[in-house]
């Protein structure tokens, strides 16, 4: 019998997707190969046309947002940029398996998942462009805002959700990771307390290889999935590239926090194609050979080449394409639509009610700025 993988019902847990840290882990696993064609595991799926399409088009939409803030980075409209190239499948597949209702706070290079949540590219754009602390408001897509203080999130998402069982609500809580941000106390800490607490948290690492220049095997001996069993979490090791399974490992994973399970954890194996960041030049510590490997499994690549055979009409991707153009057109224009925020207004945001020693601040400012404006 098949297993219907849709978007509307999660994963069965009979799937028997899950790793667990007491047998032998025979590599990550994987519904579709580099070349798009269906493995044995994904073959007893009945997969849904109509849920890969939107797989394929979110992880097509954050590819070209990528491609553009790169360009606007360059040219000086962006003071900093963190590509998520290679790592859309290990985004889409997991955001896509969780409910709107469930609270997401992710690291900083989230694009995909923050697109899929409903983020705009503005909203994604302005802490980029210096204009902002965040963009958008976390409460109106349930996704928190980003955290660039490595790691951070994961004690961020472990506190939520404890005080979410708390109020007796019954939200998980997910929050997204690398395997460098593994190796961080915060991280660590999160996993043991979710764990002690058997709090509804999914910890999804994004496994891109790279800690910045640090590769994998000169930061841990364990891979991060069996470490977290070591902290009693239920856990999972799929391949990141394939946006298929991993949008069926999560919905699993999630069903089994659901039921009272506690904790779980997802390690998705991809690659961060770009460098770190803009400012990061990645050709002096990883070799071509690596980035050839990699390209080779484009997770956009082999969900195409399964979409065509499974008979998605050439109509699909021709419109698809239209609709890239138009997305790139709003991302140059929201961009620059970004104007540089009014520093008087930093003072009515220092606290929650006015305080006289901020006043006497904003007053020096003004005067300040008239002396300014009086000598330029």
């Amino acid at each position: 019998m098949t297993q219907q993988l849709t978007a509307d019902s999660p994963t069965p847990a009979s799937a028997t997707l899950e790793r667990s840290w007491t047998g032998p882990d025979d590599g990550p696993i994987q519904f579709v190969t580099p070349a798009g064609e269906l493995t044995e595991l994904g073959a007893a799926y009945d997969v849904d046309t109509s849920l890969a399409q939107t797989l394929y088009r979110d992880m097509a939409r954050a590819r070209r947002l990528d491609q553009e803030a790169l360009a606007l980075q360059r040219q000086g409209e962006l003071g900093l940029w963190l590509q998520c190239w290679g790592q859309e499948a290990a985004q889409v597949g997991t955001i896509r398996a969780l409910s709107a209702d469930d609270y997401v706070f992710p690291a900083y290079r989230e694009h995909a998942a923050a697109l899929a949540r409903g983020v705009t590219p503005g909203e994604l754009l302005a802490q980029w462009r210096g204009v902002s602390h965040g963009g958008w408001d976390p409460a109106s897509h349930n996704f928190h805002l980003y955290s660039l203080v490595l790691g951070t999130q994961s004690l961020h998402a472990t506190g939520f959700a404890m005080g979410s069982v708390l109020l007796g609500t019954d939200h998980l809580v997910a929050t997204y990771f690398g395997d460098g941000a593994a190796s961080q106390g915060d991280v660590n800490e999160a996993l043991n307390w979710s764990a002690a607490g058997n709090l509804p948290v999914l910890f999804i690492c994004q496994n891109n290889q790279w800690a910045i220049s640090t590769p994998t095997e000169l930061q841990y001996r364990t891979p991060v999935h069996q470490r977290a069993a070591g902290f009693g979490l239920r856990v999972f090791h799929v391949d990141g590239n394939d946006v298929l399974a991993t949008y069926a490992v999560t919905s699993e994973a999630a069903a089994l926090i659901r039921r009272g399970e506690g904790p779980a954890l997802v390690e998705a194996e991809t690659f961060r194609m770009a460098g770190h960041s803009t400012s990061d030049d990645p050709t002096r510590y990883r070799g071509e050979d690596e980035i050839t490997a990699w390209r080779s499994r484009d997770p956009l690549v082999r969900l195409e080449v399964l979409l065509r055979n499974l008979g998605t009409p050439a109509g699909f991707f021709s419109d698809l394409d239209d609709e890239l153009e138009h997305l790139a057109v709003e991302v140059r224009r929201a961009c620059r639509a970004l104007t540089e925020p009014v520093l008087d207004d930093l003072f009515d945001q220092a606290y929650a009610a006015p305080h006289a020693l901020v006043e006497a601040e904003r007053l020096a400012h003004r005067e300040l700025a008239e002396l300014m404006s009086a000598g330029a």
